[in-house]
């Protein structure tokens, strides 16, 4: 079975990563579309004088990655594909293999192309891709550089939709002198972006996926714009079809107050939802307990003048946990520069760094004896590091104190920086935790400055390193149930360990809504079905939470707390 991810845009060093990981550790069949940045890339054997610019004036990038094919341009506009294959009876991997290979992906994009209006695209002889005008002046619509060993497939093609050519000018594309780039838009084709990755992945399908293929799609984005350009509200167009979603007052309706929410949520086809007022179901009402455990970690807390994500984030297990003696510490202050609409966490401008916290973290984990810690922290979008220092400050400290204590940490994406995601596996913690939170389609409303490809890249790189890797879905925001199904194989595709899944409640009416309240069962069914997926452990339920039963999991995994952490 084809699987078929279309992600947005998404940086190119992000993408690579996510395919590599895909390439070596899965053996199912995927199709990635998706837009990237400005980036020039080269194969290794790329002539230097084909560029020509250094690309950093113009805000690119310059990637050597390990293709065919000399310097080529990616941007907006361009819809780029990465089939990650194993093919049948190519398991050589030689020239004859690759030619037969890089045949079978121009015959989808030269049928693609027809079926969206661009009839007469065909092969010029001797140079790879798709071309038009093969008896006058050949120009080229689609670059093609592949990848193949022992039957698998990766990097993929280009095709230009409506791209600006001008950024062909600043290299020799492909090392071809003598022909132009060309787009759909500059031959007269009008067809959409979606338009083109719908009619590829028809094709694609048939060729690869024995006429069909699992689907899953970040939002598109609407154009023209969502807002009228006098007042910054939404357009009449899209308030109309908020008002059908069930959006806005009177019986029935949810009102959010942010338009640009409202907006996002209408893209991603989510209706109004369940009232705040809402009566939970009896499987989602807990009981206050203030016990003594719970009294004597939030003593334990103060004393140190610590933040917790329990209390940040308003989670409804803290009384069962905090009286268990576990909790959740969170670094780099109380106040995140994000803004999802699930999250109770402050959103005003952070405070600077305390230097001390690390310190008093260790301390309170040696105080109250823990086995396993989970350590996590807001997103800093405002530091260098994205606060990647304060986790292996805090790793360091805690190992100093407490070195039979397992340590996990919940980071976020650092804005997609590898460096910075490094620093922290460096200092060595035992799992490394990053929450997907929903469906590839929620993304944009439910979390606008992260993205689904980002976070399963960030996954991809923790696993490469070795580290055992576990992940998050929040669910009732406007998923379905073969939604949730999907991203479950995407964190088995890229080896994730460790699941939690759990109900999302909502903690304010400035909050996106409940969609649905998800019934005992079907969390079960998501448990048994990531464990045949190859999820090593899957912790469903609905009160789970990121950090619920960390120790258990963290046994599930197999790390042994009894045994000191001894640095590589």
């Amino acid at each position: 079975m084809l699987q078929v991810r279309w992600l947005g845009r998404v940086g190119y060093r992000e993408a690579l990563d996510l395919q590599r990981r895909l390439w070596t550790h899965h053996t199912g069949d995927y199709l990635l579309l998706l837009e990237h940045d400005h980036v020039f890339t080269a194969g290794p054997n790329a002539d230097e004088a084909n560029l020509l610019v250094a690309p950093g004036a113009f805000g690119a990038d310059c990637v050597r990655i390990d293709r065919g094919g000399d310097f080529t341009y990616h941007g907006p506009g361009q819809l780029v594909g990465y089939p990650i294959l194993t093919l049948e009876g190519r398991r050589g991997g030689g020239l004859a293999e690759t030619a037969a290979y890089v045949f079978d992906v121009e015959q989808v994009l030269i049928e693609a192309l027809a079926d969206v209006g661009l009839p007469g695209c065909g092969r010029l002889r001797e140079y790879p891709g798709v071309w038009l005008d093969l008896d006058g002046t050949p120009r080229k619509v689609a670059a093609i550089g592949v990848r193949l060993r022992r039957g698998r497939t990766m990097h993929g093609f280009a095709l230009n939709v409506d791209t600006d050519l001008a950024w062909f000018d600043r290299i020799v594309p492909c090392g071809i002198r003598d022909y132009r780039p060309t787009s759909l838009r500059a031959e007269g084709c009008t067809a959409s972006m979606r338009d083109v990755a719908d009619a590829v992945v028809r094709r694609a399908a048939q060729r690869w996926g024995y006429g069909d293929c699992r689907r899953a799609d970040v939002a598109w984005r609407r154009h023209p714009s969502n807002r009228t350009a006098d007042s910054g509200n939404l357009n009449p167009e899209l308030e109309a079809e908020l008002e059908a979603l069930g959006w806005g007052s009177g019986p029935g309706r949810v009102a959010i107050a942010p338009p640009r929410s409202r907006s996002r949520l209408a893209q991603a086809g989510v209706g109004g939802g369940l009232q705040l007022d809402s009566r939970k179901p009896a499987w989602l009402r807990t009981r206050v307990d203030v016990n003594e455990g719970y009294l004597r970690l939030r003593k334990i807390m103060r004393r140190h003048d610590l933040a917790t994500v329990c209390e940040e984030a308003g989670c409804p297990n803290i009384f069962e946990c905090w009286g268990a003696g576990t909790a959740t510490f969170m670094l780099n202050g109380e106040r995140c520069t994000r803004a999802c609409g699930f999250c109770l966490v402050d959103t005003r401008r952070p405070a600077p760094l305390d230097p001390d916290e690390p310190r008093r973290v260790a301390a309170a984990v040696a105080q109250m004896e823990l086995g396993h810690v989970v350590v996590t922290a807001v997103a800093r979008d405002d530091l260098a590091d994205g606060g990647s220092g304060a986790f292996a400050e805090t790793i360091a400290a805690i190992r100093d104190r407490s070195p039979h204590t397992t340590v996990e940490v919940l980071v976020p994406d650092f804005g997609g920086d590898a460096e910075s995601l490094s620093t922290v596996i460096h200092a060595g913690p035992d799992i490394v935790n990053h929450n997907i939170e929903t469906v590839a389609r929620l993304q944009r409303a439910v979390r606008p400055s992260a993205g689904y490809a980002r976070s399963l890249a960030l996954l991809a790189r923790s696993v490469t390193t070795g580290c055992v890797t576990k992940s998050g879905v929040v669910v009732g925001m406007g998923e379905d149930d073969a939604e949730v199904d999907l991203t479950l194989a995407d964190l088995a595709a890229v080896g994730v360990s460790i699941v939690t899944i759990g109900q999302y409640l909502r903690p304010t009416g400035h909050h996106i809504p409940v969609a649905r309240w998800v019934p005992p069962e079907t969390f079960e069914r998501w448990r048994a079905l990531g464990i045949t997926l190859g999820l090593g452990y899957v912790q469903a339920s609905p009160l789970t939470r990121s950090s619920y039963h960390a120790s258990e999991s963290a046994a599930a995994a197999e790390l042994d707390a009894r045994t000191p952490h001894v640095p590589a």
